[in-house]
């Protein structure tokens, strides 16, 4: 078997990096356009059934002048990467994974998304939850300043994209754990808060919420709602 693809394998059955109540959390930044995303693409395919994981999949909007305009893609996405860029001191582009908000990898080599994963080490001791309809954040350990809650609703199916013109024209691309919405709550500073969340685009779609640094910063808890 080719060792590549008997790595990406072995993503999708690697031992839990966490415990399942607290995942790392993986955000691939990619485009539909560039022709170096379909491996890194695959790699959070694979990656995305596993419990110890929250796979995200942001669409970025500056290769839609190659030719293709990504369906899933929007300038809010485009600009959280362009935030870990600056705060990671990382260059902007495709295909890009970041971890836990701390480490940033290309993402294309299945041996290097796993190497991140062995090395997160996540915060767990903030307990997040959904409660009568509402979001509820219980009390923890401060960070300075006021932290960022993130809700993000991503599809879990695949959909299988036909891309017809750039770079990748002519190949149908599957994609995974897709963001369709991203929205800032508001602030947590360590004290018990709760936020009533925007209803969902589509009842297929799944629910997390992030806490996370300002600016780009380490994410302090995360957690799956439904």
């Amino acid at each position: 078997m080719n060792p590549v693809l008997a790595a990406v394998a072995l993503l999708s059955i690697a031992a839990p990096a966490v415990a399942a109540d607290r995942p790392v959390v993986v955000e691939l930044f990619q485009s539909q356009g560039c022709s170096s995303c379909p491996p890194a693409n695959a790699n959070l395919n694979a990656i995305a059934g596993r419990p110890d994981v929250l796979a995200l999949s942001f669409g970025v909007t500056y290769w839609d002048q190659l030719g293709w305009k990504d369906t899933f893609a929007t300038k809010a996405y485009t600009d959280r990467q362009r935030v870990y860029a600056r705060a990671l001191g990382a260059q902007l582009g495709t295909p890009e994974m970041v971890v836990e908000g701390r480490d940033s990898l290309v993402g294309m080599d299945p041996r290097q998304v796993e190497a991140a994963l062995r090395r997160a080490r996540p915060a767990s001791d903030t307990r997040i939850a959904s409660a009568s309809g509402r979001i509820e954040i219980a009390a923890g350990r401060a960070p300075r300043g006021t932290a960022d809650v993130w809700l993000v609703r991503y599809d879990p199916r695949v959909q299988q994209v036909s891309i017809r013109r750039g770079e990748n024209g002519g190949k149908t691309l599957p994609h995974r754990d897709i963001v369709r919405q991203l929205t800032r709550l508001g602030g947590w500073n360590g004290a018990a808060v709760s936020f009533a969340p925007p209803a969902s685009p589509d009842p297929a779609y799944r629910t997390a919420v992030l806490v996370q640094t300002p600016d780009g910063g380490p994410i302090l808890a995360a957690a799956r709602l439904d």
